[in-house]
């Protein structure tokens, strides 16, 4: 690889311009959540999966217990909630019906983690009551449910937070200040290639995610991460899409299926199978608590009755001609992603994941947890990102961006000391609305919807939300 023009940090940040605030600040989206008192916050959480009873759970309970206290649990499985407040590691009432909770429950912040299609009803019924909600993404599934959560926050004194912690990932926050300084001048088209390898990708078609009633497709619950993160970049937003996507790999495309992957005579030729047995918190967590609801966590990702896309690629037009090209793959030998911004005056790159490129291996089967674990107390990475400027008629200039994949990138307890402590040393608007969350999901409908009839869609069909030029201006 050619070094000739490495820089430092340093370098790279005097040459283009890029300042950071050195001052704690609170954002506005923030203003009515935050306050000079020393009060902990009462939370409470709707949906305890995986994600419920770590990122927002035990996460939390142990990073921010000074501010906060848990004040109740919901699940409808009754042995997922009580296992729940076991492994977060508090002690606080459980429920099976959420009406219940909000009604005896002194809620400050609502957290909600359920299934996808569900997000729309605890969130209205949060901001109906005046509290404040933090979603885990999508913020919903489909333009009626979207329209719906727009209106309720319109007439709520509660504030809606989605939880778009990739916007806080460092390197990402460092393509932001890229851009921002104007070093490729004026950004006129993203490319984004996004890659999941063959145990992340496939997970998602063993769960309720292969079903579009559940999930509204991977253009929702996976590439609202990525669309928030280009309509971020860009500081305008979408009013067309146009998109192709299939399912060819995965669900009914395969010679045998079996009932799931612990009862399955296919074990030995299955090239997928997964063994939730050597996993003792989904062994606690889901196994054990089947016979409540009838869900099974290792199911077979070769069922027919999946019927999501297993490949997508998606063109989106900005108000403010901003072109992006952007696809997702589900079944990639490695995991990782591209990412190229065209500006007037120049190019910017990075990418991660690509054997090739990367001077250490990665197990691939590992990767994904490297993104959940949430430790602030794990080893340091020994990689780093490599981040390539280049001005039209100029050399290049590459940097060695210290490497971060724990957390989201770093993001997690960035986004989480934002929201509960009201800190964040960046003036580049990483907090998100009810208003961001739309545009992210709006993109996946208006991608699922142009699949499906074979036709661009504006994003005008969907909602009454105004595109904006400038986002923030």
């Amino acid at each position: 690889m050619n070094l000739k023009n490495k820089t430092t940090r340093r370098d790279f940040v005097k040459k283009t311009g890029v300042t950071i605030a050195g001052s704690m600040i609170v954002y506005p989206v923030f203003a009515d959540i935050l306050n000079s008192t020393t009060k902990k916050k009462k939370v409470a959480l709707v949906g305890t999966g995986i994600r419920g009873i770590s990122f927002f759970g035990k996460f939390l309970n142990d990073e921010y217990s000074d501010v906060i206290e848990f004040v109740g649990l919901c699940d409808i499985n009754p042995g997922r909630v009580a296992y729940a407040k076991k492994h977060i590691g508090v002690n606080c009432p459980t429920y099976t019906n959420f009406d219940e909770m909000l009604q005896k429950a002194d809620i400050d912040i609502l957290m909600v983690t359920t299934v996808d299609s569900t997000h729309d009803e605890f969130i209205i019924k949060g901001l109906e009551k005046g509290i404040d909600v933090v979603t885990e993404k999508p913020m919903t599934t489909d333009e009626v449910k979207c329209q719906n959560i727009i209106d309720a926050q319109r007439k709520s004194k509660g504030k809606l937070i989605m939880a778009f912690n990739y916007r806080y990932g460092k390197v990402f926050t460092k393509l932001k200040e890229i851009i921002e300084s104007k070093e490729i001048g004026e950004l006129v088209s993203i490319d984004l290639n996004w890659y999941l390898n063959t145990y992340h990708g496939a997970s998602y078609f063993r769960r309720w995610h292969g079903l579009r009633e559940k999930s509204g497709t991977l253009l929702l619950h996976k590439s609202a991460h990525h669309f928030d993160l280009l309509n971020w970049f860009i500081g305008s937003d979408p009013v067309e899409v146009h998109a192709f996507g299939a399912l060819e790999k995965y669900g009914k495309n395969n010679a045998f299926r079996g009932t799931n992957c612990r009862s399955c005579e296919h074990k030995n030729d299955c090239e997928f199978y997964w063994d939730i047995t050597k996993n003792e918190t989904y062994m606690k967590l889901y196994a054990e608590n089947e016979k409540y609801d009838g869900y099974i966590r290792d199911n077979c990702l070769w069922r027919d009755e999946i019927d999501i896309f297993d490949k997508m690629a998606v063109q989106v037009k900005y108000a403010n001609n901003v072109q992006v090209s952007y696809s997702l793959t589900t079944y990639s030998p490695f995991e990782g992603f591209r990412f190229a911004f065209n500006g007037k005056d120049g190019r910017l790159e990075t990418h991660e994941g690509i054997p090739w490129r990367d001077s250490v291996q990665e197990d691939q089967s590992k990767i994904h947890d490297k993104e959940m674990d949430h430790s602030t107390h794990s080893k340091a990475e020994l990689k780093y990102h490599e981040i390539v400027t280049q001005r039209n008629f100029e050399e290049y200039k590459r940097e060695e961006f210290p490497f971060v994949r724990k957390g989201h990138w770093g993001g997690d307890k960035l986004m989480f000391d934002e929201i509960f402590r009201g800190k964040n040393d960046k003036l580049l608007n990483h907090a998100a609305n009810v208003r961001d969350g739309s545009l992210a999901v709006l993109i996946g409908i208006a991608a699922r919807k142009s699949i499906d009839e074979g036709r661009p869609i504006k994003i005008s069909e969907l909602t009454d939300l105004v595109p904006r030029i400038n986002k923030w201006g």
